[in-house]
C-alpha cells in the first residue's frame, strides 16, 4: 500500500528509507546489549531523523524526493511516522516475511509513482555523506539501464539503486548475512546489469560499528578521509546524553571487550 500521495511532477529519483517504528524490543535489537531495549529504540529513532535530513540534504543538490518504506502496516506506526519526520519525507508501506520482497515493493512504488530511478536506502547509516546519495542519484538520470551499489562493511549494502524492477536482484539471497552485496552483484551480472559501486561505509549494528558512530560524533575521529560524513545531529545529541548522563561509557567498554574474546576463541 502506497500511502503518499503526489502532488506535482515526480522528481526522477525517489529513495525510500527502509525503517520500523521505534518500539523498545522491535527496533535495533542488535544494540542489546550494551544498550537497553529503551535505548535501543531511541537510536532507531535519531537514525531516522538524522537518514531523513540526510535525504532532504541530498534532495538540495539532486533531483530526488524522500521516503520511508515501513512496516509493520497500521495507524500506529504511521502516527509515528509522521510525528518525527518531516512532511517532505512520503510514506509507503512494504512489509513482507522475507526482506527481499520488502525492498522489491518498495522500488516497484517508487517507480510506479513516476521516479524513473528507485533507491532503497537503510536506516543504520546516520553518517553517510550526502554526496553518495548525490552521486547515487546522478548515476541513475545518465541514459541506460544500470543500478548503482553502496557495500557496507560488513558485507550487506546500504543503498542499491535501479532504474527498471529487477526481481532478480533480491532472489535466493540470505539477508543479514555478509554475502548480500556479493551475491547482489552475482545476480546482476547474471542479468547483464551494469553497476557503479560506491565506497563502502559502516551500518550500525553492533557494538564495534556504535564504537565507530561514537567515535565519528564524539571524537572527530573521520571513518573515511576522503568523504565528509554526514552530522547526524540527532544521533550525537543522543550519544552525548547518555554518556555524560548514564553508564554506556563503561557499557561499550565491558561489550568491547567481551566481543574481542569471543573473536579470539
Amino acid at each position: 500500500m502506497d500511502i503518499a500521495k503526489p502532488d506535482r511532477a515526480a522528481p526522477s529519483c525517489g529513495i525510500a528509507i527502509m525503517a520500523k517504528a521505534s518500539v523498545p524490543g522491535r527496533a535495533k535489537t542488535r544494540l542489546v546489549p550494551p544498550l537497553t531495549f529503551a535505548e535501543a529504540a531511541r537510536f532507531n529513532t535519531a537514525f531516522l531523523k538524522d537518514v531523513a535530513a540526510n535525504v532532504l540534504a541530498a534532495a538540495e543538490r539532486a533531483d530526488i524526493a524522500g521516503y520511508v518504506a515501513f512496516g509493520p502496516p497500521g495507524g500506529d506506526a504511521v502516527a509515528f511516522f509522521q510525528r518525527h519526520l518531516p512532511r517532505r519525507i512520503g510514506l509507503i508501506e512494504a512489509w513482507f516475511a522475507n526482506f527481499g520482497d520488502c525492498l522489491y515493493s518498495a522500488i516497484a512504488q517508487l517507480l510506479g509513482r513516476g521516479h524513473t530511478a528507485a533507491v532503497v536506502l537503510n536506516s543504520d547509516s546516520p553518517t553517510l555523506p550526502t554526496s553518495l546519495l548525490v552521486e547515487t542519484a546522478d548515476l541513475l538520470a545518465q541514459p541506460g539501464d544500470r543500478a548503482v551499489l553502496g557495500p557496507s562493511i560488513d558485507g550487506g549494502y546500504y543503498l542499491l539503486g535501479v532504474k527498471q524492477r529487477h526481481r532478480r536482484l533480491f532472489e535466493d539471497v540470505a539477508w543479514s548475512s555478509d554475502q548480500v552485496a556479493r551475491v547482489t552483484l552475482e545476480r546482476a551480472a547474471e542479468i547483464g546489469l551494469r553497476v557503479h559501486v560506491l565506497p563502502p561505509w559502516y551500518d550500525v549494528d553492533d557494538v564495534e560499528t556504535l564504537n565507530t558512530l561514537r567515535s565519528e560524533l564524539c571524537e572527530d575521529v573521520a571513518f573515511s578521509a576522503g568523504l565528509r560524513p554526514h552530522e547526524a545531529i540527532h544521533s550525537a545529541r543522543l550519544l552525548r546524553a547518555l554518556l555524560a548522563g548514564a553508564d554506556l561509557a563503561r557499557r561499550l567498554a565491558s561489550a568491547g571487550t567481551a566481543a574481542a574474546v569471543r573473536a579470539a576463541e
